[in-house]
């Protein structure tokens, strides 16, 4: 069925081989911290863990572990917890308290002997009890003030007998107390570190967290990846968008007038663009505010908008401090890209300028805009492959621009990250880059197709 749409066909093979790209790109952003035996959470930790206690510590980690997804989980998604072993492998067990049914714990009750300091028994009286656990009792005469039995008549015999009580008989026993304890019971200590995953599990985790938009958590201020790059990506844009757009439009266009009238417009031009050409981006930005911002004090040199505006807006107010902040980044990008794009448009107008088919056009008296319009459109597509090779240099070179004017976007996100060591904020920013540069890439291989009429003869004609 493709066969009959060429183009559609064309589309999804280069489209099948950039996600493979993208793969390759994930599977790269998860190997690099892990290269080496180390692992970004042990990584992390040496910064992370400084003014922590062991326990603090080891909970710190054990949340870490399970962000990256390097803990192993069970069928239910929580995290798994080996047991803890000595030195002969025995599992390591302590005591705790038994519960009951309801939670409570289980206690139980007896009486313990009283000693004093020394550890000797401390004694008292006590009534004796039989072996039944009744009182013993025992007749002892009453006595008189003056000692003597106290004489009553016997109702039975009618004598005077002495009169008798019932007195308990007494013992000296060890002073004894009730305690209550708990019961205890012994339970296998857990290792505090959750179960490694294997790496190949936590490739695939990676791999469909990825995909499903979950990029993991700033350790630094516990906040969404994704969050942070949400924040920072309409920065960027704002700063590589415009620029190579016009970089490339701009600079075709000026290099291709160059080639056509030569002259002393080209012999200005041309070393001007030359020399652009060769200046790093930081070393350009750094002059520009050397020059605008410390000397002349014309245009801020850093930041994206005044301090006095607490957050975006589309007010009048907040663009026209965006626009102000915004001058000196973008000229810093702006003339570098737009010269690269010029010498090498110029160099392919002065080679289409030079075949047949444009002598021959001048020959026949074809008026100069439609020369120039031929010139342009056939020097053009070695510009869109040109473009598509360089879209990493251009994007590399913008994010560094952002580090020297603390510009708000992944550049900067990315320099704070570093710094910090957030390895999940580095991932996440650097795989953004990532495809950000490989949709620009298969962008313009589709504007290549749709351009090119060798491209368009080759689909039509069946070849790939």
């Amino acid at each position: 069925m493709l066969k009959q749409y060429p183009m559609l066909r064309y589309v999804l093979q280069k489209g099948f081989w950039y996600v493979l790209t993208f793969i390759f790109a994930v599977a790269l952003n998860f190997a690099l911290p892990r290269i080496g035996g180390s692992d970004p959470v042990d990584i992390i930790m040496g910064q992370a863990g400084k003014g922590l206690s062991p326990t603090e510590a080891q909970q710190k980690k054990a949340e870490l572990l399970i962000s990256f997804g390097m803990a192993a989980k069970d069928d239910q998604g929580n995290a798994i917890y080996e047991p803890m072993v000595d030195e002969n492998g025995q599992m390591v067990t302590k005591k705790v308290a038994k519960l009951d049914e309801n939670g409570a714990p289980v206690t139980t009750k007896y009486m313990v002997k009283d000693v004093d300091a020394e550890g000797n028994p401390v004694m008292v009286e006590r009534q004796k009890v039989d072996a039944e656990g009744k009182p013993v009792f025992e007749e002892k005469p009453v006595l008189d003030a003056k000692g003597k039995p106290v004489m009553v008549k016997d109702p039975k015999t009618k004598k005077k007998v002495a009169k008798v009580e019932q007195v308990a008989v007494m013992e000296s026993v060890q002073a004894e107390h009730e305690q209550i304890d708990t019961v205890m019971v012994d339970e296998v200590v857990m290792n505090p570190e959750p179960k490694r995953a294997s790496a190949v599990s936590q490739f695939f985790a990676y791999i469909g967290n990825v995909f499903k938009g979950d990029l993991g958590k700033s350790y630094t201020n516990n906040t969404e990846v994704t969050t942070i790059i949400k924040n920072a990506l309409p920065w960027t844009l704002l700063i590589q968008a415009p620029t190579i757009l016009l970089g490339w439009i701009i600079g075709n266009l000026l290099g291709a007038f160059a080639a056509y009238k030569r002259g002393i417009f080209d012999k200005v031009f041309f070393p001007c663009a030359m020399f652009l050409n060769g200046v790093p981006y930081f070393v350009f930005g750094m002059l520009l505010v050397a020059l605008f911002s410390i000397t002349l004090g014309w245009f801020p040199a850093v930041g994206n908008m005044s301090p006095d505006i607490q957050e975006f807006s589309f007010s009048w107010t907040c663009l026209k401090s965006v626009g102000y902040y915004y001058v000196l980044p973008f000229f810093s990008c702006f003339p570098i890209l737009l010269s690269g794009q010029a010498t090498g448009m110029r160099s392919m107008s002065i080679y289409e300028l030079g075949t047949d088919y444009m002598k021959y056009a001048k020959w026949l008296g074809l008026k100069e805009g439609k020369i120039i319009s031929y010139v342009f459109r056939n020097a053009m597509l070695p510009q869109l492959t040109g473009l598509a090779q360089s879209l990493g240099a251009m994007v590399g070179g913008a994010l560094i621009t952002e580090m020297i004017f603390s510009y708000p976007g992944l550049g900067m996100a990315m320099l704070d990250a570093i710094n910090k060591q957030d390895y999940a904020t580095i991932q996440g920013c650097t795989l953004m880059i990532s495809t950000c540069v490989l949709v620009a890439n298969f962008a313009v291989d589709v504007l290549i197709a749709v351009f090119d009429p060798r491209v368009k003869a080759g689909l039509q004609m069946g070849g790939k």
